[in-house]
């Protein structure tokens, strides 16, 4: 689920592996498309968020709405994607945005596919490639998308689950999101009734590599207090930055939590549903 700057710069030429830039701006989206074309590694196709990684919108099914699988499956395809492609994400912010790419793939049924760890920064500290070139066409790709249901949770399913403690909620924005004292995306401030806060940012070291796989199941064990990882359901604002929760717990060995993908952005479309603000 990561691979290392050594690791990719190992493989830049492997024909069985395809890299994606995710780089993005939920302020400017035109941003990861220029910023590709200023530079990017070697042989990276460009992956647009807002299209490849997300969606038609509705109004009132979030920000970052699921593609349709077989949309995604398809543009996998036409960058030279198969079935036993190691595929490898990368942005420039911690993941967030290339766990996307990650969850995405896993969700329709690939397993060879990770994020690289510490991102573009790490690569470029290290002094390894960047280029403008466009990448060289490849044969079209092979997939058949096989999307796994257990892996998400609509909003009804949420709503149905808040009343008992079968399952617990973690919201992946930042702290002062969270207690509704800012909110600077969505039209409503707070957050989902019994959910818990892990600001996605706590899964990284300062170098945006993903901490120690030991640490990072000690924090999350502690907050399921006893639930098994299945029981666990991951959201943010729009399904982007919880992917990076996902994204740790399976580096933390503890498997099988899903995201809601609408999260908090598709959860105030209907003001019938609860709303709470504060620490807790």
């Amino acid at each position: 689920m990561l691979v290392t700057t050594s690791e990719l710069r190992a493989n830049l030429e492997n024909p069985a592996w395809v890299v994606f830039d995710c780089r993005h701006d939920l302020a400017d989206h035109g941003r990861g498309a220029r910023i590709y074309g200023e530079g990017h590694i070697p042989g990276a196709c460009f992956a647009p968020v807002e299209t490849a990684l997300a969606g038609a919108k509705t109004g009132t099914n979030g920000r970052h709405p699921l593609p349709a699988a077989a949309d995604f499956a398809a543009f996998l395809n036409r960058h030279g994607v198969g079935e036993t492609t190691q595929i490898v994400a990368y942005d420039d912010v911690g993941g967030q945005y290339a766990a996307r790419l990650w969850w995405l793939a896993r969700w329709i049924g690939l397993t060879r596919v990770a994020v690289l760890d510490g991102g573009l920064p790490k690569w470029i500290a290290e002094g390894n490639p960047v280029t403008t070139d466009t990448p060289k066409p490849r044969a079209a790709g092979n997939v058949v998308a096989k999307p796994d249901a257990s892996r998400v949770r609509s909003a009804e399913q949420v709503l149905a689950g808040l009343s008992s403690r079968e399952s617990l909620i973690f919201d992946a924005r930042a702290p002062e999101r969270y207690r509704g004292e800012t909110e600077p995306i969505d039209r409503v401030a707070g957050h989902i009734p019994s959910a818990v806060n892990r600001f996605f940012k706590l899964n990284l070291n300062p170098d945006l590599t993903m901490r120690a796989p030991a640490e990072l199941r000690r924090e999350f064990e502690g907050a399921l207090g006893g639930r098994r990882p299945d029981q666990a359901v991951h959201q943010c604002g729009s399904g982007i930055t919880a992917c990076v929760n996902l994204l740790a717990m399976e580096h933390a060995g503890l498997r099988g939590s899903a995201l809601y993908v609408g999260s908090w952005s598709e959860w105030i479309a209907d003001p019938a549903r609860p709303l709470a603000r504060g620490a807790t």
